[in-house]
């Protein structure tokens, strides 16, 4: 496979391995603080809930790829599938079984490919009206530089992220955004749900 795989319609996309969540495996630790899930290098962090309703929904995740796309512009960004099934889809056509997976978050594997926010937005729409789909957003996304990480936990209906100040600002301020501010020592759980 030499780190490559093509989808559904023939695109060549690079797979991932440890060496790329490196950083992310050796700066988080098991727990309930927002640095169990974003290692503790930003300069903010925040959770936003992901709201009920598929307008709702479709609503928050075009802010959240928006707001993460205009801080890192022109970049490529990993995108993290987890494993919840041999049968699910990491990119069109493909399916997980089929790809090398990294480990993270206390043995949770994951797929993870190198593509961009068009690809964020669009690989798990088909699946999105399947059981076990929470969102159709990749559950972790980063830019090359690592500038900012989101990150969704299996079951939990909200995503932690970590990035500047300025881009936690914007998250705050987004009306289609049910964002709140997480210190990196503070419970990542928002108030009103509970950590799976």
């Amino acid at each position: 496979m030499n780190g490559r795989v093509k989808d559904a319609h023939g695109h060549s996309w690079r797979i991932g391995t440890g060496a790329e969540v490196a950083w992310i495996a050796g700066g988080t630790s098991p727990g309930l603080a927002v640095t169990a899930v974003i290692p503790p290098v930003f300069a903010a962090y925040a959770t936003v809930v992901r709201p009920d309703g598929a307008a709702g929904q479709e609503r928050c995740n075009r802010a959240v790829l928006a707001l993460l796309t205009g801080q890192s512009a022109g970049q490529r960004w990993w995108l993290g599938y987890l494993r919840t099934s041999p049968d699910d889809l990491a990119l069109p056509g493909v399916t997980m079984a089929a790809l090398p997976q990294v480990s993270l978050y206390s043995g949770q594997s994951y797929v993870l490919v190198e593509a961009g926010p068009r690809q964020a937005a669009a690989w798990r729409r088909s699946e999105a009206g399947s059981p076990g789909w929470h969102d159709v957003l990749p559950d972790l996304m980063f830019p090359a530089d690592r500038s900012w990480l989101a990150a969704s936990l299996c079951d939990d209906d909200w995503t932690c992220v970590g990035g500047p100040a300025s881009l936690v600002d914007m998250f705050l301020a987004h009306p289609d955004v049910q964002a709140r501010p997480v210190r990196p020592g503070e419970d990542a759980t928002p108030p009103g749900h509970r950590a799976s």
